[in-house]
């Protein structure tokens, strides 16, 4: 009896997490998932750990991380978009590779456009020494965006509740003038890929004020990307920051690739404001230094907001004229 029961809980088991199709085969059931701190915890306590020795590119780090992110598609479902998840480059004798998955979409029609998600995983390697300390870790720079994206992934591959494709692209080479996001940009331009559009995510993971928004957006005016979030989101998550064209963030993060060579709205979101962390490019950008209820809570308000653009009928994100260059 005692074996009985366990084959029946087995088969219980098996069933809820699979279907047949019309053909008999199985398949994947849609999975709503909610993104927690622990998640997004465990994550960062690699990435950003002694172990990669700040993920400099070329480095033995940025070779482990490489592996951690494409383990993490394996496990969680989201294919390789070229023939492996590598997409590698030079840069004279350093070898380097963004890291590309895709999640393809549910509408027959609408699964040809695709929405690019990203982040950069790699970073200075070292540091000004600062207590012995010479790794610079860099946990919210971008560890944080990094891991974003990948949760992003991991949710959209298990809910399918997207009907445009998804491209999850981790880029290397930020740190060295945004080569790995160009290189990739190139690529996909070159391939003829119906790109719609493309939001980076960078620093995400520190908490700006309370009478702030939550994030804010490069290059806000160049499109109506934010107030097309904020609608499906319920709320303003991204706004506006007036900092960021006297930084000229827009140009200095890995949107603006795609923005040159694929000509669509391409943004970076972020929550660092040059006032909420004194860690940038330092070697106490660590772990501990993070807010992860806050990361968890970015990713989870983010989400609607993502499938109200992926799933509208139409294009409705576009580009905007702009007067005044940032």
């Amino acid at each position: 009896m005692k074996y009985i029961l366990s084959v029946l809980s087995l088969l219980f088991i098996t069933a809820c997490g699979t279907k047949q199709n019309s053909s008999g085969s199985k398949e994947d059931v849609a999975e709503k998932i909610t993104i927690t701190a622990q998640d997004v915890k465990t994550s960062m306590e690699y990435l950003a750990s002694d172990e990669l020795k700040g993920r400099a590119t070329g480095s033995e780090g940025i070779e482990k991380a490489a592996v951690f992110i494409e383990n993490f598609f394996k496990k969680n479902g989201i294919k390789p978009y070229f023939e492996t998840y590598r997409d590698s480059f030079k840069l004279g004798e350093i070898d380097g590779y963004n890291i590309v998955g895709m999640i393809e979409g549910t509408d027959d029609k609408l699964k040809n456009e695709f929405i690019i998600l990203g982040g950069h995983y790699d970073h200075i390697g070292k540091g000004k020494t600062v207590e012995g300390d010479s790794i610079a870790n860099g946990a919210n720079d971008d560890a944080s965006g990094t891991i974003a994206a990948m949760e992003f992934g991991r949710y959209f591959s298990k809910s399918k509740s997207n009907k445009r494709s998804i491209l999850i692209t981790l880029y290397d080479a930020e740190e060295m003038g945004l080569k790995g996001s160009a290189h990739l940009a190139t690529k996909l331009k070159e391939s003829g890929l119906n790109a719609y559009t493309m939001i980076n995510f960078e620093m995400i993971g520190v908490p700006r004020a309370e009478d702030k928004s939550m994030a804010y957006m490069s290059g806000y005016d160049r499109s109506n990307f934010a107030p097309t979030l904020n609608k499906y989101a319920g709320e303003e998550i991204v706004g506006f920051f007036p900092k960021a064209k006297d930084f000229q963030l827009f140009y200095r993060s890995d949107n603006f690739p795609f923005f040159k060579e694929l000509n669509i709205p391409a943004h970076a979101i972020s929550t660092f404001d040059f006032t909420n962390f004194e860690y940038y490019h330092h070697v106490d950008d660590e772990a501990d230094k993070m807010d992860y209820e806050h990361m968890a809570n970015f990713i989870n308000k983010m989400i609607p907001a993502l499938e109200g653009m992926m799933n509208s009928n139409k294009r409705e994100v576009v580009l905007e004229a702009v007067i005044n260059e940032e």
